[in-house]
């Protein structure tokens, strides 16, 4: 029942009830929300206003190469477990609570929106960002959105095998006449749908950065809880583009190539990171005991 329906229903009641409604004169030739109680068109008002714009279910489907992702060494639905799959499983699991809330604590404001970057190129971001989006989509209770953010190489759609020209993300936020399921593709893995970069444009760093990212990112953020959004996004130090998606993300995880990346980098990329809410650094390629993951998970 609608709230024009309830309150309709509420005032009939207390009229049959006898109660005196003074604010009632002839209700036949008065709109409704002049023959309401102030409380009740409050409510109605705030109602309409509060409730978020609905998500489509997209428009196109793409199928993933899902056997050569399995051999290149990515998570695949339904692999025998193994390493991997429980590392990504460790590192997920406090983004997901960060995303939703838990018990403990509050979910982080704008939570659900999880950028992957790294200080420089070559340190595994994209292959953690895939990652964490297929091990997010095994949940029961998340669909997931892996966004292509990496205007310039687009490396996310090559890896998962979706190439050709393909409007995405760049598309969306210029043209007005575009919804997200114009351009979100739908996957062959349950609750995973991929958002590719769109059409190369120059003028990136000026469009993530305009209100129109903002205004999109504001309706990703209020549908927390039936979606998380993965960003795979560029390098931090020699993108302009990354340095203007981060501060409006939820969340940030850094990736760190273990015996590669200098110390200086990481402190230079985590500087500017210090005022999101939450950021992540996250060790790739690390050599250590089979105890212990290669993938060495800190939270600053």
């Amino acid at each position: 029942m609608s709230t024009i329906e309830q309150a309709s229903k509420r005032l009939e009641e207390l009229r049959k009830a006898g109660v005196d409604m003074p604010w009632i004169h002839d209700a036949a030739s008065m709109p409704l929300s002049a023959v309401q109680p102030a409380a009740l068109a409050e409510a109605h008002h705030g109602a309409a206003a509060a409730a978020p714009a609905r998500l489509l279910a997209p428009r196109s489907t793409v199928a993933l190469d899902l056997a050569s992702l399995k051999d290149a060494g990515y998570i695949v639905p339904d692999a025998p477990r193994s390493r991997l799959l429980d590392e990504v499983r460790g590192i997920k699991r406090p983004l997901l609570k960060n995303a939703v809330g838990h018990k403990d604590g509050e979910p982080v404001d704008r939570g659900n929106l999880i950028m992957i970057t790294s200080s420089l190129p070559g340190e595994g971001k994209t292959f953690t960002a895939i990652n964490l989006a297929m091990s997010m989509a095994m949940e029961l209770n998340h669909s997931v959105l892996l966004v292509d953010a990496d205007s310039a190489r687009m490396s996310a759609a090559e890896r998962i095998g979706v190439r050709g020209p393909r409007r995405g993300l760049i598309d969306l936020l210029i043209d007005p006449t575009l919804d997200l399921a114009d351009v979100e593709l739908a996957t062959n893995v349950d609750k995973l749908s991929f958002l590719p970069a769109g059409t190369a444009n120059e003028r990136a760093t000026e469009i993530f950065s305009s209100h129109a990212m903002t205004e999109f990112l504001n309706l990703l953020a209020v549908h927390r809880d039936e979606r998380i959004v993965v960003f795979d996004s560029p390098p931090l130090l020699p993108s302009a583009e990354a340095r203007v998606i981060a501060p409006q993300m939820g969340q940030v995880v850094l990736v760190v190539h273990a015996g590669k990346t200098h110390q200086g980098s990481v402190q230079q990329s985590l500087a500017l990171l210090e005022d999101n809410p939450v950021a992540m650094t996250l060790l790739n390629q690390s050599r250590t005991p089979s105890s212990a993951s290669p993938y060495g998970y800190y939270a600053y």
